[in-house]
């Protein structure tokens, strides 16, 4: 099975959506792949995923977050680096953004 998701968001939400279904299906063996664009990036830039939004009137979801032992997005990127997710930058938005 091939799994193919596009990030195009860059909040906290969009990046568990995201890895929460990338790494599910690569447990299973599955190929996946996400392609990042727009605000997507931020899901994998070297600092950004480190400080991702929440929406305005859910910063309670982080206390959430924390009770229920959800990993932070920076250990389920790494979940998904090692479980061989195919993560793809799209080369337009980085050209635009720089």
């Amino acid at each position: 099975m091939k799994v193919a998701i596009i990030a195009a968001n860059g909040g906290m939400f969009d990046a568990y959506k995201v890895f929460n279904i990338a790494t599910a299906a690569a447990a299973t063996d599955a190929e996946v792949g996400i392609f990042f664009t727009f605000e997507g990036l931020n899901l994998i830039h070297k600092d950004a995923h480190k400080q991702l939004p929440l929406p305005q009137g859910k910063e309670h979801f982080q206390e959430g977050f924390k009770k229920a032992n959800v990993p932070p997005v920076e250990e389920l990127l790494s979940m998904a680096k090692d479980l061989n997710v195919k993560m793809i930058g799209c080369q337009m938005t980085m050209d635009v953004m720089s």
